[in-house]
């Protein structure tokens, strides 16, 4: 019998009727013949909601606390969709993480799987039930809960896919599967029918909200293909899969992501000597802290400065890490701007193609748009500007490379 997994966001899951909306269309997969294992997310904004209450008390809540605070959201609906579909006579059973088997490092608030045990899982399936999952949670090694980070979900459900064979992985969301540009923003956008494994990658690091980056990381390991699709309706989405070299050499651009969730750091005068910006990141890193862009200035008398971006939500921890770091390395100080924004142009055959960066950074700058900061790799062009300028921006370059042109 084949398995199917389905993950549903916190929109497909976000009200009582949503949720009997969801049971109906597991139930007809499960009379399709598939055994379905279903990831569920908190309902509506339960989790920000729990963030808020908890952010009430301490800006800095113990990690442990507030995990266990999180992962309620998961549990309240993954019962209750297991309550809808007992009651329409389809057998069904919910698990937490933890008695799922999912095994994480220690790392409170963006644990990384370590180990998965499905044996409960495998045993429900063979008996006919279908298993419910409470996604973005886990078990630690030191036997804590813990949770997998924003969007965690997905990556529960990749993971489960990966560890019991599933056939696929559908992704159920409120848009219909994944667009050359947050079509919020960019009218034109045009829904993507297939993307390999790294372009999804880059544009979710980029700041496409579809997909968590990691659970992307683990489909390529895992070859698990992803079906991205709307909760609202049984239309076709979008397919993340591996591509062949010669449809890889048939693409040029496949989206545009803008990111305006980030923060640039600069620390100035740091002294140009080797070992220094291993120590900065190493320091940074300890706290958990992602950075994506990095630029360092040519040397000035034996210093220089170094530029990098990194979340906005992390900036408490960062500050906590460069504070005594900045004066231990020898460095003048840092500053933080969080008022920009980061878009990104990713394209698996933009490698073969020159003049693609040129086009980029000439859009906006017919737009007066300025650009602070620039990175780049094979399949991605990313620019730093203005938070401001960022939906114009996204526009800008989506019409320059005629993002609105169905591929022939």
């Amino acid at each position: 019998m084949p398995t199917l997994v389905m993950k549903f966001g916190g929109t497909s899951v976000g009200s009582v009727e949503r949720l009997e909306d969801v049971a109906e269309r597991v139930v007809r997969a499960r009379e399709a013949g598939n055994g379905v294992i279903v990831v569920v997310s908190a309902m509506g904004t339960t989790t920000d909601d729990l963030l808020v209450m908890a952010s009430r008390i301490t800006d800095l809540p113990d990690p442990r606390e507030l995990d266990m605070l999180l992962t309620a959201g998961e549990r309240i609906s993954m019962s209750l969709l297991g309550i809808a579909l007992n009651a329409r006579g389809c057998r069904a059973a919910s698990y937490t993480g933890s008695q799922a088997g999912i095994i994480t490092d220690t790392r409170h608030g963006a644990a990384k799987i370590t180990e998965i045990r499905p044996k409960r899982i495998v045993e429900a399936l063979d008996a006919g039930t279908v298993v419910i999952l409470a996604g973005f949670q886990g078990l630690s090694s030191d036997y804590e809960i813990t949770t997998l980070g924003r969007g965690g979900s997905d990556l529960t459900a990749v993971a489960m896919a990966g560890a019991v064979g599933a056939d696929v992985c559908e992704i159920y969301t409120d848009v219909d599967g994944v667009f050359t540009a947050d079509p919020r923003i960019v009218p034109g956008a045009r829904k993507v029918d297939m993307m390999g494994y790294d372009e999804m990658l880059e544009l979710a690091a980029a700041g496409a909200k579809v997909l968590q980056t990691r659970s992307v990381e683990m489909a390529r390991r895992h070859g698990v293909k992803i079906h991205v699709r709307s909760a609202f309706d049984d239309a076709p989405g979008t397919w993340v899969a591996e591509r062949s070299e010669e449809e890889m050499e048939g693409v040029l651009i496949s989206g545009i992501a803008l990111d305006a969730e980030e923060a640039k750091v600069t620390i100035d005068d740091v002294p140009d000597r080797p070992g220094v910006a291993a120590r900065i990141f190493k320091a940074i890193a300890a706290e958990g802290v992602n950075v994506d862009m990095i630029v360092q200035n040519v040397s000035h008398e034996d210093t220089t400065d170094l530029s990098f971006t990194a979340p906005r939500a992390d900036l408490q921890r960062l500050r906590s890490a460069l504070e005594p770091l900045t004066a231990e390395v020898g460095a003048e100080r840092f500053t933080i701007d969080d008022d920009i924004a980061k878009v990104s142009l990713v394209g698996a055959g933009m490698k073969s193609h020159p003049g693609v960066a040129a086009d980029m950074f000439d859009a906006l700058a017919a737009e007066g748009i300025n650009i602070e900061m620039i990175s780049t790799s094979p399949i991605r062009v990313s620019c730093v500007i203005r938070r401001a300028d960022g939906d114009r921006a996204l526009q800008v370059v989506h019409e320059r490379f005629r993002l609105d042109t169905p591929v022939a």
